[in-house]
């Protein structure tokens, strides 16, 4: 009997460092590496060159002749990470630098199985995903600076120029935004644990604030990132290759598999913090909404995806406050619900923007997109994940609303 107890043992502390989050940057990768061994200086070398490579429509014959290289001399995580951000950022290129028309069919194995390789030991799906764009991909100019836009740089970029940056950089400070929201979780949840409404209401009213600060951080896009740049010149690097009409059976990884394979474009949806979000206020999305967004979550690093089960097998907040009989905490679980909500009606206002109008004015104008000249036809009301964006984004706000417990 004694035995079997101490198998069974106690559930470790729910703490952030349990998932490799950190209190300071929450999902965000701290001070991630910006050069890989000399071993891998060609990987590098490509990358550091990748706008000006696909630009010049160079980087596929560079990627021809690159020496296929083994990934078992990287050493840790955070070499793995940077190693996945610059071979899924040369795949994106190499797949899509002549446009939708003439996109590659066929990934060459000296690309496709290190990559395959590194994003095994990650856990990561062998395609751009939300981590490498936002989350590893970003520097101080000055190291002893501040955390502003100003002083910060994506360690890869794509085409795009400063939009491309912008995009990249403000996506990075909506996740930096979001950490005293997530460390709080861990408090709401321990408050959950051993109930104490006190500590459960600071908690949520902590929610709220990070909650109104990724929304505040998510506007300043316009001072940034360029709507035309953004749809008629990032957007298909982004594209994955399932769901794609330009790539119906998805993407031949030479070396690695005979048979295509289908993976979904770099999306928000990705994003943990949300998610967390979902899981802790227990806001329950439709059907459709739910099976991508359970998708999405495959594209996470395993121990990100690990801190939402934990979420998930807590106790339920929203049965707590209903049952709780306190009006105080009610209106503080309202409050989170409704600066949720406010964010996911603002990103409907950016994808109305940045997608819908964005489309139309180069439909219209077609010389607007510098790179491409006419963008996908695939990329027309769909988001990067696969889904109608904003018939999704709609769904996902209005069910956040319903989540509101009357008073």
């Amino acid at each position: 009997m004694e035995a079997k107890q101490e198998e069974v043992g106690e559930r470790p502390p729910f703490t952030l460092r349990r998932f490799h989050i950190s209190e300071d940057y929450g999902f965000l990768l701290p001070n991630p590496l910006k050069e890989l061994p000399p071993f891998y200086r060609p990987w590098m070398e490509i990358g550091h060159k990748l706008p000006y490579l696909i630009e010049s429509r160079q980087l596929r014959s560079r990627v021809n002749e690159m020496p296929l290289l083994s990934c078992q001399y990287l050493q840790g995580h955070r070499e793995q990470y940077l190693a996945h951000l610059v071979l899924s950022f040369i795949t994106t290129g190499y797949v899509w630098q002549e446009g939708e028309k003439e996109c590659a069919k066929v990934l060459p194995r000296n690309l496709a199985i290190p990559f395959v390789e590194v994003s095994r030991l990650l856990g990561l799906p062998p395609i751009l995903v939300h981590t490498d764009c936002a989350l590893v991909n970003w520097k101080k100019k000055d190291p002893h600076g501040s955390l502003e836009i100003e002083n910060l740089e994506p360690i890869l970029c794509l085409p795009g120029g400063e939009s491309t940056k912008g995009f990249i950089l403000i996506t990075f400070l909506v996740e930096k935004a979001a950490a005293p929201g997530i460390k709080a979780m861990v408090q709401a949840v321990s408050a959950l644990v051993q109930p104490d409404n006190r500590r459960l209401e600071e908690a949520l009213e902590e929610m709220a604030n990070a909650l109104r600060e990724m929304t505040q951080v998510l506007k300043r896009t316009h001072d940034y990132v360029d709507p035309v740049v953004f749809y008629g010149v990032l957007r298909i690097f982004l594209s994955g290759w399932k769901d794609n009409p330009a790539l119906p059976e998805g993407l031949v990884y030479e070396g690695v598999s005979e048979k295509p394979l289908a993976y979904a474009g770099g999306s928000a949806a990705q994003s943990t913090t949300l998610h967390a979000f979902d899981e802790l206020l227990g806001i329950q999305h439709r059907k459709e909404s739910t099976g991508f967004l359970r998708l999405m979550r495959a594209y996470m690093p395993p121990p990100h995806q690990a801190f939402i089960k934990e979420i998930q097998s807590a106790p339920s907040l929203r049965n707590h406050v209903l049952s709780s009989g306190s009006e105080a905490l009610r209106e503080a679980y309202n409050k989170c619900v409704a600066v949720l909500c406010d964010f996911r009606t603002y990103h409907i206002t950016m994808v109305t923007r940045y997608v819908v109008i964005a489309a139309r004015k180069i439909k219209t104008n077609p010389g607007l997109a510098p790179l491409s000249g006419t963008p996908p036809s695939f990329l027309e009301g769909r988001g990067t994940g696969g889904t109608g964006v904003l018939s999704f984004l709609k769904s996902v706000r209005d069910t956040t609303r319903e989540a509101t417990i009357p008073l």
